[in-house]
C-alpha cells in the first residue's frame, strides 16, 4: 500500500515488516528503491511506474543487501542499478538468492521474473560521491554498520534522503556487520541533516517522516540503544537487557534480533 506520497515521491510499505519501496519522480528519469516483498507488492509498484511513462529511463537504487530488499531487482530487467562497491563485490551472493528461494518456498510464492543477484551499473564507493540526473543532484554517503555495504542517498533539490535500514522508528538498530560502524553512521547522518535541507527521511522499515526533530531523535534513540546494550553487556546484567524489550512494538518478532545485538557486541568487547 502507499503510506506517503507528495510531488516527487511515492512510498510504498509491504505487510510485512513494515518494509519501504520508493518510487521517485524526477524531471526526467525515475529512481525506484528496494522494490520488495510479496509478488503482489512488488507488482504493484512495477505497474505504478508503468503508468508514469513519459518514455524515462528507470533507476534502481539499492539501499545494501540484505535479501528482502533485493528481491524486486527482476522485475525491473529495463533499469540501471545503483549500489555501493561493498554490494557489487559481495562474498555470499549465492547465499543471498538462496534466503529468497526459501523464503518464496517456505510460503509457496511464485514470481513472473527471475530471481537473481542485482549487477551494479553505477558504483558507489565513496562518501560524497554525486550523480547528475538531468536537474536533479543525488549525493551518495557510505552508511555501514547494519550491513558492511550499506549506502544513504540524498536526492536534491527535493531534500529526500534515503536511508536504508537506519532510523526506523518501530525497529531499534539491527546489527549485522559492526556496533561501532553503526554509531559513525549515525553521526554521519547528523552530520547530512546539516549539509541538507532534508524534508522527508524514508527508512527501511517503518513510517516517513518530514519533521526534523523526529529525525535527530531517532538518531538519537540509535545510538543510546546500542550504548546501553553496551553497556548492559560489559555490567553483565542482563535483567537490564531483557527489558529493553518491554516498549518495543512487536517483542516477541523483535526478541532474536536483540539477542543477537548483545551477541555481536559482546564478541566485540572481547576483541577490543
Amino acid at each position: 500500500m502507499i503510506s506517503f506520497q507528495n510531488s516527487r515521491i511515492t512510498v510504498f510499505q509491504s505487510a510485512l515488516y513494515h518494509t519501504t519501496s520508493s518510487v521517485i519522480t524526477l524531471h526526467d528519469c525515475t529512481i525506484v528503491v528496494d522494490p520488495t516483498w510479496l509478488p503482489h507488492e512488488v507488482r504493484e509498484i512495477r505497474e505504478y511506474v508503468d503508468q508514469l511513462g513519459k518514455g524515462w529511463p528507470v533507476y534502481l537504487l539499492f539501499t545494501h543487501s540484505d535479501w528482502d530488499h533485493i528481491l524486486g531487482y527482476g522485475a525491473f530487467p529495463e533499469a540501471k542499478v545503483i549500489a555501493s562497491e561493498g554490494f557489487q563485490q559481495h562474498p555470499e551472493r549465492a547465499d543471498i538468492v538462496e534466503q529468497i528461494r526459501a523464503f518464496d518456498d517456505r510460503y509457496y510464492l511464485k514470481r513472473d521474473y527471475e530471481i537473481t543477484y542485482p549487477e551494479a551499473d553505477i558504483v558507489i564507493d565513496q562518501d560524497g560521491q554525486q550523480l547528475q540526473l538531468g536537474q536533479t543532484t543525488v549525493t551518495f554517503y557510505l552508511a555501514p554498520g547494519h550491513t558492511a555495504d550499506g549506502i544513504v542517498t540524498v536526492i536534491e533539490p527535493e531534500g529526500i534522503l534515503l536511508a536504508g535500514d537506519y532510523v526506523s522508528d518501530i525497529e531499534f538498530p539491527y546489527v549485522y556487520w559492526n556496533s561501532m560502524d553503526y554509531e559513525k553512521t549515525m553521526q554521519k547522518l547528523e552530520q547530512v541533516l546539516s549539509d541538507h535541507d532534508i524534508q522527508v527521511l524514508v527508512p527501511g522499515h517503518g513510517n516517513v517522516t518530514t519533521d526534523p526533530l523526529e529525525m535527530q531523535t531517532r538518531i538519537e534513540q540509535s545510538v543510546r540503544y546500542l550504548r546501553t546494550v553496551r553497556q548492559y553487556v560489559t555490567e553483565g546484567n542482563q535483567e537490564g537487557l531483557d527489558a529493553m524489550l518491554n516498549h518495543v512494538p512487536f517483542p516477541r518478532g523483535m526478541k532474536s534480533y536483540h539477542e543477537h545485538n548483545q551477541q555481536l557486541i559482546r564478541k566485540e568487547i572481547e576483541q577490543s
